[in-house]
This record gives C-alpha cells, structure tokens and sequence, in this order.
C-alpha cells in the first residue's frame, strides 16, 4: 500500500496532506481493481501525477484567466458550449491530472455510474471532482481509458515506454525531464532504496554511474520493479533503448561551417567563376552586347549575394541540420 511517507520522498519535501492523501484514498483502495498498484505500473502513474500535480501541490488549474483560458468558454471541442457563458471557468481542469472540459467531466461521471461507484452530479458542480474518492478516481479514469487511446497506459508501463506514456498524458513531451526525474525517485522509493542516490544503484547493476535516468538504467529499474510482482516476467518488447531514425547526413561546402564574417571568399569564387565562363561563353560567341549584359547580371547577382550571404548561409545551415537531425 502506497503511503504518504513514500509520497514524501519521491517528491523531496512534505506534500500537501490534503491534496495527496485524497489521491492516496482512492489509489490504494480502487488501484488493484485496474491494476495499477503493481510497482513497475505504480511508478509510471506516480512519475505522471507528480510532475502534473507540482507533487501534489495544485488539484486543479490555475486560473489567471490567461488568453487560452479565456477561449475556454467557447470551445466546443472541450465539450463546452459556443456562447460566452462561463463555462469554460466552470469545467477547468481539476483532479491531480486535471480533467478539463465539459466532455471529459462527463465521460468521468458516466465511468463511474458503469462502475457503480454511485458518484455525484460533476456535470453539475465539477467541484465535486476534487472531493473524496472522486479526486484519486478522476487519475485511474484516466489512467484506464480517459486517456486519447481509450484504452489502459498498463500495456506501455509494462514495458517500459515511459516516453509514450507522456505523450498520452501531456500530448507530446512537455516536462519530460522532470517527469523523467520523478519516475527515477519512485522507482527507488519502490524498490526500497534512497530516491537521492541513482549512482548507488547503477553501480549496484553494473552500469556507469553518472547520476543519468538514461535508457538502460530505466531498464534497469524496471527490471527489478517488475520481480516484485509474483509471477511476473517481463516483456520481450521491453524498451532498452529509444528507436532513432537514420537519415541522410547532408554534404554542404566546407566554407558554409564557418563563421559567416569567413564566408566571403567562397561566395566571391562562386560569382566569379559563374561570371568568367558567361563572359568567356559570350566572347567566343562574338557579341559584345551580349558581353555587357552577361557582366551586368553577374556584377548584380554578386551584389546581391555579398549582400545576403548571411541569409543564404543561414539557411542552407538550417538544411543541413534538419538533413542531420
């Protein structure tokens, strides 16, 4: 059973009594219906809910209104109505991962009646959510299905895909260092160990030391979350590392690596090399008017390039990372 001691320290400091124990009450007592009190699944959960909630700090939104609040009221993919009516401030997001919207109130409220948890009316009064068991609920409902899936986050947590995970928590990877940070110190606080020394344990596994929750020590970690479950092996298809993409790697001129204020030199040779074989093109041909018009582009079109070089180098740098990345 998951307790506030252990919330503690995972979060480094005292957390809010009231906030974190209203998580606690439905977590420890609804958790294992839904599975996700197994430790390998619990500091998935924990990472997500302590980075959302500032460790327990906040259990619903901060509301300025700021610009994007502010359109609240009319967003009807929020399930909220077109008129300015206050709604919008009415289904602000509340709960440790703070449900938002008139859609997702209501999807928490209808999993709880097909629960038979016999819930009050949040459609409403949404402040209902941030009462006992609603507020710890409101996470497992997300968790299960309230998620953009619809399906439960158990089958990435079990194999470690912390990466995905957020990105079905905060839709894309917002905070991942520091969610990164609370799943190494629940982990260890799971695993009985001192959440402030991830050394110690790499060392422990064989692995280098350097203090970094990278791929393999996340493995690592799952690894030895995953023994205290009975019966439990781990997947094949655990992550060990992240999948990269392999991509082209882009020849540019070696000039273009200089700084810009060295770069002239090889813009100059380019329009004079493209200006002498116009020029010895033309004499050959025999037409001095042809000559003069030759040379009156080239001097133009090197004007123009000395001029915007910068520019020019910029972005055939930018090309060149984006072909490297």
């Amino acid at each position: 059973m998951l307790t506030l001691a252990q919330l503690d320290k995972i979060a480094g400091k005292k957390v809010d009594r009231a906030n974190a124990g209203s998580f606690l009450s439905a977590f420890n007592s609804y958790g294992p219906r839904y599975g996700i009190t197994l430790p390998h699944r619990e500091a998935q959960v924990l990472a997500q809910v302590m980075h959302e909630s500032g460790a327990f700090r906040w259990d619903r939104e901060i509301w300025g209104p700021t610009p994007a609040q502010e359109r609240y009221d009319t967003r009807t993919d929020l399930g909220n109505t077109p008129e300015r009516d206050g709604d919008g401030k009415k289904n602000a997001g509340r709960g440790p991962i703070q449900i938002t919207g008139g859609y997702n109130i209501g999807r928490f409220y209808e999993w709880c009646v097909k629960q038979e948890l016999n819930p009050p009316n949040f459609r409403k009064n949404p402040d209902l959510i941030n009462t006992d068991p609603w507020e710890g609920l409101s996470v497992i409902w997300y968790w299960t299905v309230g998620n953009p899936t619809g399906k439960s986050l158990n089958r990435y947590a079990d194999i470690g895909d912390f990466e995905m995970i957020t990105k079905k928590v905060n839709g894309g990877l917002n905070g991942f260092d520091d969610r990164l940070r609370y799943l190494a110190r629940a982990s260890l606080v799971l695993l009985g160990r001192d959440p402030n020394n991830i050394e110690k344990f790499q060392a422990d596994k064989g692995l280098v030391a350097d203090g970094i929750t990278g791929p393999q020590t996340r493995a690592a970690l799952h690894k030895e979350l995953m023994k205290l479950t009975p019966g439990a092996t781990e997947s094949k298809d655990t992550a060990v590392a992240p999948v990269t993409e392999e991509k082209p790697v882009a020849v540019t001129p070696k000039e273009l690596d200089k700084p810009v204020t060295e770069t002239k030199g090889f813009w100059e040779r380019v329009f004079t090399l493209v200006g002498l074989s116009g020029i010895g093109g033309a004499s050959w041909l025999g037409d001095w008017k042809v000559i003069l018009a030759i040379a009156g582009a080239v001097a133009i079109v090197t004007i123009i390039g000395l001029v915007f070089h910068a520019q020019i180098i910029a972005r055939v740098r930018e090309l060149k990372e984006a072909l490297n990345d």
